[in-house]
């Protein structure tokens, strides 16, 4: 008697529907889950925000999340409006920087204007009040429109293009990495006969900060308040004319060439 061969049985056709048909759901879901995700801007990072299609320069996961961007008229209108900036607009406006500066006929309407570490443009603002036209002002970090974008040890300017170089804050100078590139480059970019204008800190000799400008002497200084508060510590404002040693160092070469000895002091 013969036993009867089994042989293996390929899979049943209802098997393969059923694995076609799972196959196909899934890659139906995961394409509908990918176009919702491109298509929906994530709100785990800032949850609650509403929805801002167009995010500026997207860097991370984070940076496509929903934020509220003000726009920058806005938010100068609502600076201009805070108590603080009233006040010290009102301070710059009744100090005797601006009329020292007509005084000695180094600031008029005409003059081209650069204001360092500017901040949020106070400097700016005040010069323009005062009739000045072209005034540019400049920090580190950027805030427009009032400021832009720029290193002062690294002027982004060429050479004689101002007629006064202006800073308020004391720490634009004494907090300086290299105070003495921020004199040359100072001196660089304000004009022959121009200024450069710059408030330190009091405490500071004064014959510290005159020797890192080489190419300038001091023609006034005075101690100021900038801000208009009496938290805030009073400054010590320095005027700084390039004209007289440019003139000296001319006098100094033409007599060298003439083969004098006398030299301009």
């Amino acid at each position: 008697m013969v036993a009867p061969t089994t042989t293996a049985a390929s899979p049943p056709a209802m098997d393969r529907r059923v694995q076609r048909l799972v196959s196909g759901v899934a890659a139906a879901a995961a394409t509908v889950s990918l176009l919702y995700l491109i298509s929906h801007a994530s709100t785990s990072c800032f949850p609650g925000a509403t929805t801002l299609p167009l995010a500026r320069f997207p860097r991370t996961s984070c940076d496509a999340a929903s934020r509220r961007v003000v726009p920058p008229g806005r938010r100068l209108a609502k600076l201009r409006a805070s108590a603080r900036w009233r006040r010290r607009s009102v301070a710059l406006a009744s100090s005797s920087a601006f009329a020292s500066l007509r005084g000695l006929r180094l600031l008029a309407g005409s003059s081209r204007a650069l204001c360092l570490a500017a901040g949020a443009g106070h400097a700016v603002d005040a010069l323009r009040a005062e009739g000045v036209g072209d005034v540019t002002g400049i920090d580190l970090v950027d805030f427009p429109p009032l400021v832009r974008r720029a290193d002062p040890h690294h002027l982004p300017f060429s050479d004689g293009a101002f007629d006064l170089i202006f800073s308020d804050d004391p720490a634009g100078f004494s907090g300086a990495l290299f105070p003495s590139r921020f004199a040359a480059e100072a001196e660089r970019a304000v004009r022959s006969g121009g200024a450069i204008a710059l408030a330190v800190d009091r405490h500071l000799d004064p014959s510290a900060v005159a020797v890192l400008f080489k190419r300038s002497r001091i023609v006034d200084q005075r101690d100021l308040t900038m801000d208009g508060s009496q938290s805030y510590a009073g400054v010590t404002s320095f005027t700084f004319n390039p004209e007289h040693t440019r003139q000296k160092e001319e006098g100094n070469q033409n007599a060298r060439k003439q083969g004098r000895k006398t030299a301009y002091i």
